[in-house]
């Protein structure tokens, strides 16, 4: 049997998968099947586009609702306790510039489920991420990205 794919994940991530999947069986879920049961008042169902739209909504709502119940069985928390209050990991901000003279960016490094890049959240799966992992505050590291190299300087982790 295959291992499951784990999904490492901040505790207030994991707090938001369970917030959404309550959210997709508690409202969406319904809304859904109320949308069925009144287009299928409408008679018949060949030539029912309300009757096929309901019903692709609800393979959309039911997969989502998969997608997140697999996630959360599989979760694994960040646990930082143990690593250096100036290293880079998984669950922290680290506020780094890219070299010569950059302006310094700031990003948190969460799980890939929790990933949203214009927010300052980087998937630890990513390219920057994966780079900067395990290295110091003062370090300079080269970070191998989709269009080449690029060196940057570790300012500052949180």
């Amino acid at each position: 049997m295959a291992e499951e794919k784990q999904f490492p994940m901040t505790l207030e991530g994991k707090q938001k998968l369970e917030a959404e999947l309550e959210d997709y069986k508690m409202k969406r879920r319904p809304e859904v099947i109320q949308r069925i049961k009144i287009a299928r008042s409408y008679g018949d169902l060949s030539e029912n586009s309300e009757y096929e739209s309901a019903k692709d909504e609800q393979a959309m709502v039911e997969s989502k609702i998969s997608q997140i119940e697999n996630m959360l069985q599989y979760a694994v928390i960040i646990d930082n306790e143990d690593v250096d209050k100036d290293e880079v990991s998984m669950g922290r901000q680290v506020t780094f510039q890219e070299l010569p003279d950059e302006e310094p960016e700031t990003y948190a490094i969460v799980g890939e489920s929790e990933s949203d890049p214009l927010n300052g959240k980087i998937s630890n799966e990513s390219p920057m991420a994966k780079g900067l992992l395990g290295h110091k505050i003062g370090e300079e590291v080269e970070i191998d990205i989709p269009n080449g190299t690029m060196k940057v300087k570790i300012l500052d982790v949180k």
